[in-house]
């Protein structure tokens, strides 16, 4: 069985290098710009001649363009900032191999949070399904958070994905406004309603989950950080969608 690697990218010169490298082993390595302009195209190329520009049209669509390129029995899903070890590659090259029984494959991410490997806080064992036969899964059109829907059946992997995640203060910030404001925007396309207590409220459950009932005190300050931050988003999140509400009510 043969294997396709299929990533979106934009601006990622800081991380896509070490993130193909992971890859190479694979038979088919397919990337998807949305318009970088720093050195992220010209450091694809080193690994692959099938590099492809488009617009940016949210994760769940762009990742279905980018699956379209794929010609492999097996696609592997990964994001720029996450690396496939030796032994997950070891895995993956081995299940591929077996008689069918599964149709895709969940793996644990072990995520990096400003320097510290989350153990707790909802990010371990935060299993992704990433792999998949082609034809037998796609992704959802959601904006952000978006997830693969599959046709059949999923088992599950061992060896853990590496997620680069959010190393810095600035990356946790820059994330929680960009996806802060694309789940504003789905929640607007589904007629959902936000009102600042509600904002509040939900900033709260948030914060209450991740740090208490999801274990993040056990993850020390990078718990606590992670846990205001989980909050941040969700309050922002609301606001924005309070602000769309009251916008389209004006258009009416």
């Amino acid at each position: 069985m043969s294997l396709s690697i299929i990533v979106i990218v934009k601006n990622e010169e800081s991380s896509i290098r070490d993130c193909l490298a992971s890859v190479v082993w694979a038979d088919e390595i397919i990337v998807l710009d949305s318009g970088s302009t720093d050195q992220t195209v010209e450091i694809c190329k080193e690994y692959t001649g099938k590099v492809y520009q488009t617009d940016w049209p949210g994760f769940g669509p762009q990742k279905n363009r980018a699956l379209e390129y794929a010609t492999k029995e097996w696609v592997l899903s990964i994001d720029a900032d996450e690396r496939i070890s030796y032994d997950l590659q070891t895995e993956i090259k081995r299940v591929i191999q077996m008689p069918k029984r599964y149709d895709a494959y969940s793996m644990p991410r072990r995520s990096n949070y400003c320097g510290r490997y989350m153990k707790h806080s909802g990010w371990w064992p935060d299993r992704v399904v990433r792999l998949f036969r082609r034809g037998k899964a796609y992704f959802s059109d959601d904006l952000v958070h978006e997830r693969i829907i599959v046709e059949g059946k999923t088992g599950k992997l061992k060896e853990p994905i590496i997620h680069e995640s959010l190393l810095t203060i600035e990356q946790v910030l820059n994330t929680m406004n960009s996806y802060s404001t694309a789940g504003a925007k789905m929640m607007a396309e589904e007629y959902q309603s936000a009102g600042l207590s509600k904002a509040i409220l939900h900033g709260l459950w948030t914060f209450l989950r991740t740090y208490f009932f999801r274990a993040g005190f056990l993850d020390g300050k990078e718990g606590f950080m992670l846990a205001v931050s989980n909050a941040e988003g969700t309050y922002y999140r609301y606001l924005k969608l309070m602000v769309i509400n009251r916008e389209n009510q004006k258009e009416v």
